[in-house]
């Protein structure tokens, strides 16, 4: 049953791909540099074209999720993490395509996999309307800039601002 519903989910994904069909070509050459190679628009989709690139550690790369393995419970909810060099490849490909906002999203992901599924949680309740005051706002972003998030810091720090400006922050309601 296992190996026919994967069969299956593979032969939906191939056909969806299939119907994709058209490429956006651009008239000139779109290319950005990592550390390990050079990315463009004919890398995508990676999972296709790169499968080797992605890595989900113990020796063990994306074939290596299965559906006879899910269902035997050796998949965890870490092996189905993205990691920030794939984020961050995806950002390539879309600044490559010209598309330099979902290269910054893509880039602002990456970086939120350093904090931990609880305080990103934490984070996002604490960024809505009427939450927080404009210091703890403040504190998130000094801690995130701490973690190494530079993008993610400068984000938190403008909703600070507007939030100031808007009157949303704690007190103001």
């Amino acid at each position: 049953m296992a190996n026919e519903l994967e069969t299956l989910i593979r032969q939906i994904v191939s056909e969806l791909e299939d119907a994709k069909g058209n490429t956006t070509h651009y008239s000139t050459p779109h290319t950005t540099t990592t550390v390990d190679s050079v990315v463009t628009i004919e890398d995508y989709p990676i999972a296709k074209k790169h499968p080797e690139w992605i890595d989900l550690g113990q020796g063990r790369d994306l074939s290596y999720i299965t559906m006879d393995n899910v269902m035997a419970g050796h998949i965890t909810m870490d092996d189905l993490k993205i990691s920030p060099s794939i984020l961050k490849a995806q950002g390539q490909i879309a600044k490559a395509g010209g598309r330099d906002q979902i290269e910054l999203n893509f880039s602002r992901a990456a970086e939120m996999t350093k904090v931990s599924d609880k305080r990103l949680l934490e984070m996002y309740n604490a960024l809505r309307p009427y939450r927080s005051s404009k210091q703890e706002l403040l504190d998130i972003a000094n801690e995130l800039d701490g973690l190494g998030a530079p993008i993610c810091a400068t984000f938190v720090r403008e909703a600070a601002e507007n939030y100031e400006r808007r009157k949303k922050l704690k007190g103001d309601n």
